[in-house]
């Protein structure tokens, strides 16, 4: 793959998968979700047949072709995504999120299972290895609560979508600051030339 200069902050969310630090948004299918009424229709169906009849195992055959087509639509779009940013960037920061304890939360779990996160992060480390790409994991802690411009910090409830700075006056919109702050953060970690964020979580 030909060498790119060019540089990206991710930042992944629920509301939209992915935030580039370029201000483009990869929106998120919610294949799950979309899904969720003929699976759980299917699953009804599955429970009110009788144990060991041939109606169970063939209702059993499309609860289990539900769950495959909901992994292969998701496999696929993650693929896609991963493809278009390797393809496109060089050096590609994101947060280092540990899933696993994210998915503890009762009221997001299915909603961060269903974005996928560690498949995405998983192909986008392997792809990048592939065509020579530098990925750069980050703290994740702060980059959505500190301004981008000037480095002030400030609370930000997930209900906030637009960060208002009352330092500078930057209006941006929250997860547009966060991935610019990610790439902020992998460019200081690297020694690259760049903008310094005040009080900057370590590395």
């Amino acid at each position: 793959m030909p060498p790119s200069e060019k540089e990206v902050g991710i930042d992944v969310g629920l509301k939209t998968f992915a935030y580039l630090s370029t201000a483009e948004e990869i929106a998120n299918p919610r294949f799950f979700r979309e899904d969720e009424a003929r699976l759980a229709r299917a699953q009804r169906k599955l429970s009110k047949a009788a144990k060991g009849s041939k109606e169970r195992d063939k209702k059993r055959k499309i609860v289990a072709r539900t769950h495959e087509r909901i992994a292969n639509r998701r496999k696929n779009f993650i693929e896609q995504e991963v493809c278009k940013l390797v393809a496109r960037f060089g050096f590609i920061a994101v947060e280092a999120l540990v899933v696993r304890n994210m998915v503890k939360n009762p009221r997001l779990a299915k909603s961060i299972a269903d974005a996928s996160w560690s498949q995405f992060f998983m192909r986008l480390l392997a792809k990048a290895e592939e065509a020579g790409r530098q990925v750069v994991k980050v703290n994740p802690a702060y980059t959505s609560q500190t301004c981008s411009a000037c480095g002030c910090r400030q609370p930000m409830p997930l209900s906030v979508r637009v960060y208002e700075c009352p330092q500078c006056g930057l209006v941006i919109h929250r997860d547009h600051n966060g991935s610019l702050n990610i790439l902020a953060n992998a460019r200081q970690a690297c020694g690259r030339a760049g903008r310094v964020i005040p009080e900057a979580p370590g590395l």
